[in-house]
């Protein structure tokens, strides 16, 4: 097995990936608001990966029971963290976004949030949001919530038009095209750079804009008939870019 289908197996197909551009998105934040605390960033990831392992086996009877007694082992080792490293409070906005999580699509609801048409995007930026603006912050900081809502939602678009052909909900590309899907995710970055640089910290900022960059042009080549990994790594790849450019800024500058 060659090293590219060895980490498309392991890496991508695992959820590790999305689960680690999700705390690399975290960290980013915590970077600009100068509460980097490792406790923090591992309970983040813990959250994201056991999240997404649900998403992606819930329906899978073979491996079921064994995502849900790991996913019991992460709640129990997040309860741990938080216990020992915050309070009562990261407790209860802990526990409000995983709720939040399950409600996106369980198989036990009748209705799952990912079948109303046209919410699914929204929903998903409505998560990672919660987490860079309320999750790991003493305060709600509603600026980085705008900003990683219009981001992450944008980034969600692209997927939407990957599936567009096997989706059985409405989504964008199927109510409005795939080209004007694409103006909209246009529109959404553009708002979340426009924030991030009257928000954000200079350096911050500058990062921020050149994954605007990045993230137009994997918009604009998004189309049905990409390979699976154009989406599944460089499209997520996006969420961990900005803290990418800022550590390269710093290393240049060092």
């Amino acid at each position: 097995m060659s090293i590219l289908n060895l980490a498309k197996k392991y890496v991508i197909d695992s959820q590790m990936f999305v689960s680690l551009m999700g705390t690399m998105m975290a960290a980013f934040f915590m970077l600009e608001q100068d509460i980097f605390k490792w406790p923090s960033l591992l309970l983040i990831f813990i959250t994201y990966f056991s999240g997404y392992l649900y998403t992606k086996y819930q329906n899978n009877k073979k491996t079921f029971i064994k995502i849900l007694v790991f996913n019991f082992i992460c709640g129990i080792l997040s309860f741990c963290l938080i216990v020992f490293n915050h309070n009562e409070i990261r407790l209860l906005k802990w526990a409000v976004i995983v709720v939040i999580g399950l409600l996106y699509n369980s198989f036990f609801l009748d209705k799952f949030i990912r079948k109303i048409p046209l919410l699914k995007i929204f929903y998903v930026g409505l998560t990672w949001a919660l987490i860079n603006a309320w999750l790991i912050l003493p305060e709600f900081n509603w600026e980085i919530f705008w900003i990683s809502w219009m981001f992450i939602s944008a980034l969600v678009l692209p997927f939407d038009i990957r599936d567009m052909k096997s989706d059985d909900v409405v989504t964008f590309p199927i109510l409005i095209g795939v080209q004007r899907t694409k103006y909209l995710a246009y529109l959404l970055v553009f708002m979340a750079c426009l924030l991030s640089l009257i928000f954000l910290e200079r350096e911050f900022a500058l990062s921020f804009l050149l994954t605007t960059v990045f993230i137009f042009i994997m918009i604009y080549f998004s189309e049905t008939e990409n390979r699976e990994s154009y989406f599944s790594f460089w499209v997520e790849a996006c969420s961990g870019l900005p803290l990418l450019l800022l550590l390269l800024s710093w290393l240049i500058n060092c």
